[in-house]
């Protein structure tokens, strides 16, 4: 506890000189749009060679208690480091490579400190790349290809089916304007580290539609997708032990999944002097008989924009047990996964120009076939984060 309090205090002194953060418990974003709409101005022929290079990094220094019926409570000192550098090569083409700490985990760069390892052990030995790949942007159409972010959109950024860092090896492609969001891709799962290499190769097909309105008094999003696995039936588990999935004796996939999703989400900009967000989302495994589905509700009021500024979001999600691929739904809501249902509270305040404070709280109800013991028992999750970007 000490080295945290002391952390989070050498962070809150550095953060008064440096640059905004914008989003920092999601991935890394490549360019502010302050820079981009400059930059855009000058032709990349006449940059430098300099000019053409961006780097950016975060780090999250965390606390975190676990406490459950089921197994021995946790307590524990994390961090998360991300360094991320894209290179702009023509008007309309950038190549993007990223590291992040964590090892064997598609859904999180958390790393706990040890007491009996050196502090400088930590980085290097836990650093991987996490992001390679080229981005194009023509008009209103954005092509990708390589190991990159999802593009999926999420309503008040859900993690019902996506957690916020996983990526995806493949080819894909997004259209957007005023009205509406097309979303298509061919892609396969990575296997992480932890993964045996006698899995069988998994494609992903992913599609999503969604529809923006304006209404008098709110913007209204409108969405469907479909994303479907295939060849996760009778394959070992790509991360962990099925991540709340069913697993049969032998320890491999029961069922397949193909999955669909429908959402909506409300978007007021005003309401007691702050923006103020409504959504609701629902999931279907039709690779499944049984226990396919789940659902998610959330409000979040408020947006962490400025310094001085705070936002807190509620959500409530009952998310059976095959219903999502566990290994790619939220890391930390239920301990990760599936087969579980609950609250979750999320509040962030920034402090500085460059730092977030900010607290995440998870009070659930693990489903039978997730517990240790066989029956259902409470879960309880605190974390405690300080956040910066570089």
């Amino acid at each position: 506890m000490k080295k945290i309090i002391l952390s989070m205090a050498a962070i809150a002194t550095v953060s008064m000189g440096a640059s905004d953060v914008k989003h920092p418990h999601e991935r890394i974003e490549t360019k502010k749009q302050k820079i981009l709409e400059t930059e855009t101005q000058v032709p990349v022929a006449e940059k430098s060679i300099l000019d053409r290079f961006h780097f950016k990094g975060d780090l999250r220094l965390r606390y975190e208690s676990i406490e459950r019926d089921d197994a021995d409570n946790k307590y524990r000192n994390r961090y998360r480091l991300r360094l991320g550098l894209t290179t702009v090569i023509t008007d309309n083409l950038e190549f993007k490579v990223g590291m992040r700490s964590g090892f064997a985990n598609p859904t999180s760069g958390n790393q706990t400190f040890l007491d009996d390892e050196p502090l400088r052990d930590y980085f290097f030995q836990s650093l991987r790349f996490n992001v390679l790949g080229f981005k194009y942007k023509s008009d209103s159409s954005t092509y990708e290809i390589g190991r990159l972010p999802y593009m999926m959109y999420r309503p008040i950024k859900t993690q019902l089916i996506w957690d916020n860092d996983v990526s995806l090896n493949g080819v894909n492609y997004q259209y957007k304007d005023d009205t509406k969001i097309i979303t298509l891709g061919v892609n396969q799962p990575t296997l992480e580290e932890a993964a045996s290499n006698d899995a069988n190769v998994v494609n992903l097909i992913i599609a999503q539609y969604v529809h923006k309105s304006e209404l008098d008094f709110a913007k209204l999003y409108l969405g469907t997708g479909l994303y479907y696995y295939d060849g996760l039936k009778g394959n070992i588990p790509l991360f962990g032990k099925g991540k709340g999935n069913t697993l049969d004796e032998n320890g491999l996939y029961v069922n397949n999944y193909h999955l669909i999703e429908g959402f909506g989400e409300l978007q007021f900009n005003d309401v007691f002097g702050m923006p103020l967000k409504v959504a609701a989302g629902v999931v279907y495994n039709f690779g499944a008989d049984d226990n396919n589905f789940g659902y998610d509700l959330a409000v979040m009021l408020g947006k962490a924009k400025h310094v001085g500024d705070w936002q807190v979001k509620y959500s409530y999600t009952d998310l059976q047990a095959d219903a999502a691929f566990g290994a790619y739904s939220d890391s930390d809501n239920f301990g990760g996964g599936t087969a579980a249902k609950g609250s979750a509270i999320r509040a962030k305040y920034k402090m500085g120009k460059n730092l977030y404070l900010a607290g995440n709280f998870f009070f659930d109800t693990l489903y039978a076939s997730k517990s240790k013991t066989g029956a259902e028992a409470d879960y309880e999750r605190v974390q405690l984060d300080a956040i910066i970007k570089f």
